[in-house]
């Protein structure tokens, strides 16, 4: 059951919305026109995590940033069984049908890059181009163990104490410490907008995709098989997403990689005008038709 909205509240009556095929609401904002291209955010973010890559595209293309189930405003649904990789990855689908979309360059980062990226592999036909940037948090076999173990320790803390005492004395992750080094400002409003999120929304979330999402290598059928053009991002000091990225490369015909350099997990927050630029090249040579998949004459084979 979702949260109950204040339907006496003209300002929440206001909001645009679409509605999810299980009933949830799904809150966007929609900007300029165009060419849809549409943002998918990290668990540590919403759609407000995409203004800088918003203000540039929504000149040229119609930009499209949505919460996902358990960010306010969108819904929060109270059932963990709500929620799940396989659940968020239709709400996208659904998101792209209630607003009319048919195809979309659809870019995603983190937790949203996972989303992308299964998004793509079982829509491909939604889908123009993919970008999935920092995907492959907890993916390393070596560390998979603490990963889940954190992840679940985490999600007992946001719903037992709930949002922003949760946060209250929690150390900077190593992903983050480069953005707070290189761009404090902006590390300071990830940390006010975070703190905004809903507690039991981040628990269920954790629980239920990013506890039981398969990992970037479990993906490797999905990927070999995929022919939408898919542009892989990662920061050279988010470590945990690195080699995930170069394995996608390796093994998905239609990849093309981009390491970014000096930046950690979120490029898209520390490098917004390297990122958009990128991003541009990429759209632009999907667009005329100028993007191919990889050569196999170019792929060394052991003899």
């Amino acid at each position: 059951m979702a949260l109950p909205a204040d339907n006496d509240d003209p300002e929440e009556r206001a909001m645009p919305y679409v509605t999810a095929r299980d009933g949830t609401r799904l809150y966007y904002e929609q900007t300029g026109s165009g060419t849809p291209l549409v943002f998918v955010h990290e668990f540590g973010g919403d759609c407000r995590s995409w203004e800088p890559q918003v203000r540039f595209f929504s000149r040229r293309y119609r930009c499209v940033a949505y919460n996902a189930r358990g960010y306010p405003p969108s819904d929060v649904p109270r059932a963990r069984a709500k929620y799940s990789q396989a659940i968020v990855v239709d709400d996208l689908r659904d998101l792209m049908r209630e607003l009319g979309v048919r195809k979309a360059h659809v870019v995603g980062c983190s937790m949203g890059a996972s989303t992308t990226l299964n998004f793509g592999i079982r829509y491909p036909v939604r889908a123009l181009s993919l970008t999935s940037i920092s995907a492959g948090a907890g993916s390393n076999p070596a560390t998979r163990r603490q990963f889940l173990k954190q992840t679940l320790a985490n999600a007992e803390r946001f719903e037992r104490l709930g949002m922003p005492a949760a946060l209250r004395g929690v150390a900077v992750g190593p992903g983050r410490v480069p953005q707070k080094n290189k761009d404090p400002r902006s590390y300071a409003e990830f940390e006010r907008q975070r703190a905004q999120h809903s507690g039991l929304g981040l628990a269920n979330t954790q629980r239920g995709v990013q506890l039981r999402r398969p990992t970037i290598y479990q993906l490797e059928r999905g990927l070999r098989r995929l022919r939408v053009p898919l542009l892989v991002i990662a920061g050279d000091e988010d470590d945990a997403c690195v080699a995930p990225g170069v394995f996608m490369k390796q093994v998905c015909p239609s990849a093309r990689l981009w390491i970014c350099p000096g930046t950690g997990h979120a490029v898209n927050a520390e490098e917004p005008e390297l990122l958009n630029h990128m991003l541009l090249e990429f759209f632009l040579l999907v667009e005329s038709g100028r993007w191919r998949p990889r050569d196999p004459a170019s792929v060394i084979t052991q003899r």
